[in-house]
């Protein structure tokens, strides 16, 4: 009996479908697993020609998927002072664990001050060690963040000498404070004690965008994206690394890959699957089995967040010899600052930046860092944000791999840039 030419059609239409939704469940998965994160802690394949319906085909030189080409631009207005009722307090708070949750807990902080009437105090860094801390100007521009932040919220560059233990409260907020939790939760200790400590925690990694619109968004906003600024020196690295990366990737026109593969924390958490076959982490060989599936040549660029290398990163270079480390892209005259064994937050503040400005960033590990990444990315109208999976095809387009926070554009940051 002869099969019809349109049956055939249709059953493979109908397969590829199904992978198709098969590959964005993965996705979708990915970001899920992401926000279950607490946020508290810390055989080769033949050589293959990139794919014509691959990554740079569809990518212009700089790289962008958005639809118009058009860069984005903030679309919040930036609030007026004089719409809220000023108070005698302060807003004391730290930065903690590293620059992904620097921008988060930044943009608590503005909020919670602002609401309050309160004045923010710069805050201190502080490290994963006792006893590591560092003053804000060590990593960022302190003229830049404070005038960024007038007309908005009153900020005092140093600690009041009048405030101590006595008359200071420790107040918890959670990520993406809303304001009826300052009202409920913050606003009756502040009043009670005249100034606060605060300190944000991260009950999940919740970068979504939301449909329910509140006065402090565009406050928000402005904490996330319009404050921090490196200093001089550290943006001086980050760019020299950005352009020796560039340089090194003459062969793809000067485009390269960032990939967050911190060696260390995938041991720690391990990348097995669940019962659906998703993961919320992969390690270097299944990361270079992807890059190579979805169109990457052997001459691509690829640098990882690893300070030295490390020897589980062998399976990656021997399918993509130049892959790098920062101990072999830095300047020589910087390592013995930004890579020294007090260098711990410079590293995390190289590997952030250079991420977010990297041609093409994938996140091997589910998390705070993807998130936030991600949204400086898409700030910056730098969209190409490849999720990694296990694929069984030998070829598939970049394209099905788009993180669902730019297919979708379901992260907070499209609620502040248009």
């Amino acid at each position: 009996m002869g099969v019809d030419l349109r049956q055939v059609v249709a059953g493979i239409l109908t397969v590829t479908m199904f992978v198709m939704l098969g590959h964005m469940i993965k996705r979708d998965h990915f970001d899920y697993v992401e926000e279950k994160f607490p946020g508290e802690g810390r055989d080769a394949l033949e050589n293959a020609k990139i794919s014509k319906e691959g990554l740079f085909s569809l990518a212009k030189k700089g790289g962008n998927f958005n639809d118009d080409g058009e860069e984005l631009k903030p679309c919040w207005s930036k609030p007026a002072l004089d719409d809220v009722e000023q108070t005698e307090g302060f807003v004391l708070f730290s930065l903690t664990n590293g620059p992904e949750y620097h921008v988060s807990q930044i943009a608590d902080a503005v909020v919670v001050a602002r609401y309050l009437g309160a004045t923010l105090v710069v805050p201190d860094i502080r490290g994963s060690k006792p006893g590591d801390e560092r003053s804000f100007e060590e990593i960022y521009d302190v003229e830049k963040f404070i005038l960024s932040l007038d007309g908005v919220v009153r900020v005092a560059k140093e600690r009041p000498g009048k405030l101590s233990s006595r008359n200071l409260a420790a107040v918890k907020v959670p990520n993406r404070v809303t304001e009826d939790y300052i009202v409920e939760h913050v606003e009756p200790i502040y009043r009670s004690k005249g100034n606060i400590r605060l300190a944000t925690y991260f009950p999940s990694v919740n970068m979504k965008k939301t449909e329910k619109k509140s006065a402090s968004d565009s406050v928000a906003c402005l904490g996330m994206f319009g404050t921090l600024e490196l200093q001089p020196e550290i943006s001086e690295v980050v760019d020299s690394t950005v352009e020796r990366l560039r340089t090194l990737s003459r062969k793809t026109n000067g485009q390269f890959i960032a990939v967050d593969l911190r060696v260390e924390m995938l041991e720690q958490n391990g990348c097995q699957g669940d019962e659906s076959g998703t993961k919320s982490c992969y390690n270097p060989q299944e990361i270079a089995l992807f890059l190579r599936k979805i169109g990457f040549g052997k001459d691509t660029t690829i640098y990882v967040t690893e300070s030295r290398w490390d020897s589980s990163l062998d399976n990656l270079k021997d399918i993509f010899p130049k892959t790098y480390v920062k101990d072999g892209i830095i300047p020589a005259d910087k390592k013995s600052k930004f890579l020294g064994s007090e260098g711990s937050e410079f590293e995390k503040i190289i590997d952030y930046y250079v991420c977010s400005q990297s041609d093409v960033f994938v996140p091997a590990i589910s998390g705070l860092f993807y998130a936030n990444v991600a949204g400086k990315r898409i700030a910056s109208s730098k969209t190409e944000i490849l999720v990694p999976a296990d694929i069984s095809s030998s070829s598939a387009s970049a394209t099905n791999f788009i993180t669902h926070y730019v297919s979708k554009k379901n992260h907070l940051a499209y609620s502040c840039f248009c």
